[in-house]
C-alpha cells in the first residue's frame, strides 16, 4: 500500500496545560428521529469514549476522533487480534510525523453500527492511555464517515445515523465542508472535516480549521507567512528539548453567522533544531468547545450548537 496522510490527529496536544473547562449538566439524553442513543464517557475533560468491537473481539474503550483519517489500533491489541500489516502509513499530528504499519479491519461496531473492511493504522496511543489506561485505539473517519453524527457533550450521547434520519429535525447555519485541497495526498473515503472560519486578529483571509474530537481545545498554525506573526509570537519554552505549546492572547472567532468570543488558541512551539511537520489546513478547531455538533458526512456540513 503506498504512503498515506493521516492529518489533523492532535494527540500531542493532550495535557499541555490549556486545556478548555466546561461543566455539563448530565441529563438523560436521546437522538433525534429516535435514532438509538450510545451513552459515552468524557475521558480528560474533552474525550469522547465509547465501547468499540474490533473483528467480532471486545467491547474495547475507543475514542471518537473527527480529527483522525484513519482509525487506530493499540499495537498490542492488533497482536491480541492477529492483525496482519497491509503496508505503512505516514501520520501526521499537530506537532510531530511518524510512521504506522497499516491494516484492514474486518469489522468495526460500536452500538449496533457496524463498518467491514476498515482502514487502521497500528500505532501507540501513549498520549490518550495516559489519561486512561483502558484506552485501545480510536475510531477515526474511515469508520465515522459511513454516518451522519451527532456528539451532544450536554448529554454525554452520540448519535450514528446512515440514513439521514437526523437531518430533518436538526436545525442551525449548515457550515460547508470543505473540499480536499490534494486528493493525492488523503485516505481514500475518508474525508477530512475542514472548515472556513475568520480570525480577525489573526488574518483578513479565511481559515481553515479542521474539527477535532481529540482534542482538548483549539490550535493554530503560526506558518503562513499572511498570518499577523507578532500576535504568534510563542511564549518562552519551559523545556526547550521538548515541543511544546505557547499560549496565544484571546480572540473572537467568527464560525458562519455565529460570533464565538474570547477563544484561547495555542500554537505549537519546536525546540532548536526541530521542526514541524507542514500541514494544508491552519489549526484545528476542537468541538468541545461546543455542546453539540452535528456532521452531516452525506451532505458535507456541520452545525454546531444546533436547536
Amino acid at each position: 500500500m503506498k504512503v498515506l496522510l493521516l492529518l489533523g490527529a492532535s494527540w500531542a496536544f493532550l495535557g499541555t496545560g490549556f486545556p478548555i473547562t466546561a461543566v455539563f449538566v448530565q441529563a438523560q439524553g436521546h437522538c433525534p428521529a429516535r435514532i438509538p442513543a450510545m451513552r459515552f464517557r468524557i475521558v480528560a475533560g474533552a474525550l469522547v469514549v465509547v465501547p468499540a468491537r474490533v473483528n467480532g473481539d471486545g467491547p474495547y474503550d475507543f475514542i471518537v476522533d473527527t480529527g483522525s483519517q484513519l482509525n487506530v489500533i493499540d499495537p498490542f491489541l492488533a497482536a491480541q487480534l492477529g492483525l496482519k500489516s497491509r503496508g505503512t502509513v505516514g501520520l501526521v499530528s499537530a506537532t510531530t510525523r511518524s510512521q504506522a504499519q497499516v491494516t484492514v479491519l474486518d469489522s468495526v461496531e460500536a452500538g449496533s453500527y457496524l463498518v467491514t473492511k476498515s482502514l487502521a493504522a497500528v500505532h501507540d496511543l501513549g498520549p490518550f492511555r495516559a489519561a486512561d489506561l483502558r484506552i485501545r485505539g480510536v475510531l477515526g473517519e474511515s469508520y465515522l464517515a459511513h454516518f451522519d453524527v451527532l456528539i451532544d457533550y450536554k448529554h454525554t450521547v452520540l448519535c450514528l445515523d446512515k440514513e439521514k434520519l437526523m437531518q430533518s429535525e436538526i436545525r442551525g447555519d449548515r457550515i460547508p465542508l470543505m473540499p480536499p485541497g490534494d486528493p493525492k495526498g488523503d485516505v481514500p473515503f475518508a474525508e477530512r472535516l475542514v472548515i472556513q472560519v475568520m480570525l480577525p486578529a489573526i488574518a483578513r483571509r479565511p481559515i481553515l480549521l479542521q474539527l477535532d474530537s481529540g482534542s482538548d481545545g483549539p490550535i493554530l498554525f503560526a506558518r503562513h507567512g499572511d498570518m499577523n506573526l507578532p500576535l504568534l509570537q510563542p511564549a518562552r519554552l519551559s523545556d526547550k528539548k521538548m515541543l511544546s505549546f505557547a499560549a496565544l492572547p484571546k480572540a473572537d472567532i467568527q464560525v458562519g453567522a455565529r460570533k464565538i468570543r474570547g477563544i484561547r488558541f495555542v500554537t505549537p512551539v519546536s525546540a532548536p533544531g526541530q521542526r514541524l511537520p507542514d500541514r494544508d489546513d491552519d489549526g484545528l478547531l476542537a468541538t468541545i468547545l461546543f455542546r453539540r455538533v452535528y456532521i452531516s458526512h452525506t451532505d458535507h456540513y456541520v452545525i454546531l450548537d444546533p436547536r
